[in-house]
């Protein structure tokens, strides 16, 4: 049973002027783990900007002659699986007496459905390439949405994305998904003015917020994560080594 808050809003408002919609098992899960999360760990975040224009440069051309579709977030998610790798402090959970590190990059990518979320989890994803991703990212996320997933598919993972760019959100902030160490929030990419050697131009900007567990990852770890993540998004490239 998800805990009710310590005052009941119903006291404020009078009666018949709202409707009261039961919360069903789903929305009560996650709001007791919400709950938890926020209450046992101790978030802090870090924000930077990524440069997406060879991105979605590559990203065109893939789309155009290798005869897949692929999306942004595809390359987010192999470009988390390869920074966990490069970064594998980051690839942790908190036990309690220990740190879990973790041998795999198993990326929990948020699907929004009628009446809350669930993360469905590519397991092994830095051992994947961007079209096999985005295969199991498509079909985890059609079976997200009806409810045909295996409790397996969505419960552990070493690390998660959450992708409000569609939504034209710039930036935000993510709650931890338990037992997982991090979140990577993403916001919209678009048109900014950046400086470059002295002189403004135009570039895509990306925003991303990564929150951390305090337990597990410390401030200069966080940002040597987004550095290779970073990395790895401004130059697709070197997604290939």
């Amino acid at each position: 049973m998800a805990a009710g808050p310590s005052v009941d809003p119903r006291a404020f408002y009078e009666a018949g002027s709202y409707d009261e919609v039961p919360l069903d098992s789903m929305r009560r899960t996650i709001a007791r783990r919400l709950t938890q999360a926020m209450q046992e760990i101790p978030h802090f975040y870090l924000t930077i900007d990524c440069e997406l224009d060879e991105l979605l440069r590559v990203r065109k051309h893939l789309n155009e002659t290798g005869g897949v579709k692929l999306s942004v977030n595809d390359f987010l998610i192999r470009a988390s699986a390869l920074a966990l790798m490069k970064v594998p402090n980051a690839n942790v959970s908190f036990a309690g007496t220990a740190l879990l590190k973790h041998k795999h990059a198993d990326i929990g990518i948020t699907v929004a459905l009628d009446g809350g979320l669930i993360t469905p989890i590519i397991r092994h994803a830095e051992t994947k390439g961007l079209a096999e991703i985005s295969a199991e990212a498509k079909e985890l996320a059609e079976r997200a949405r009806t409810k045909k997933l295996k409790p397996q598919e969505f419960e552990g993972g070493s690390f998660s994305i959450s992708n409000l760019g569609m939504f034209g959100i710039k930036n935000f902030t993510a709650v931890i998904n338990p037992p997982q160490a991090a979140i990577l929030a993403v916001g919209k990419g678009e048109e900014r003015a950046v400086v470059r050697n002295g002189k403004v131009e135009t570039a895509t900007v990306m925003t991303v917020t990564m929150s951390c567990d305090h337990r597990a990852i410390d401030g200069a770890l966080g940002a040597q994560f987004l550095e290779a993540f970073k990395a790895f998004v401004e130059y697709p490239p070197s997604m290939l080594l």
